[in-house]
């Protein structure tokens, strides 16, 4: 469904099987960017900040409640929600770019 899909993408299809490799190759190597990117984001915020900075963190206080303690409890899960959506658009771009996504004949998304 992907092939057909990309064959009625705006850069045509492409011409043999090289090219095709090389289309699939730019596009993977573009998404594992991606993943690896927000995953670091990811790790940074809820294992950085929930853990080994949660003391000097701590120090710091919003509302009467420690920094670190947030971000321990709550600040890795709305990191989490919201790189979700940041994925999903994201991937929307990478997927129109390469000729890709998942619309119906009339360009709407499926």
């Amino acid at each position: 469904m992907a092939e057909m899909a990309h064959e009625n993408g705006p850069g045509g299809s492409p011409p043999g099987p090289a090219a095709d490799t090389s289309w699939r190759q730019r596009y993977w190597k573009k998404n594992l960017r991606m993943v690896v990117v927000l995953l670091a984001i990811w790790f940074t915020v809820s294992f950085g900040f929930g853990i080994l900075l949660i003391e000097p963190l701590n120090s710091i206080e919003i509302l009467g409640f420690p920094l670190g303690l947030w971000f321990a409890q709550q600040g890795s899960i709305y990191t989490f929600v919201i790189l979700i959506l940041v994925y999903a658009l994201w991937m929307d771009r990478i997927d129109d770019e390469f000729g890709v996504a998942e619309r119906g004949g009339d360009g709407e998304r499926l």
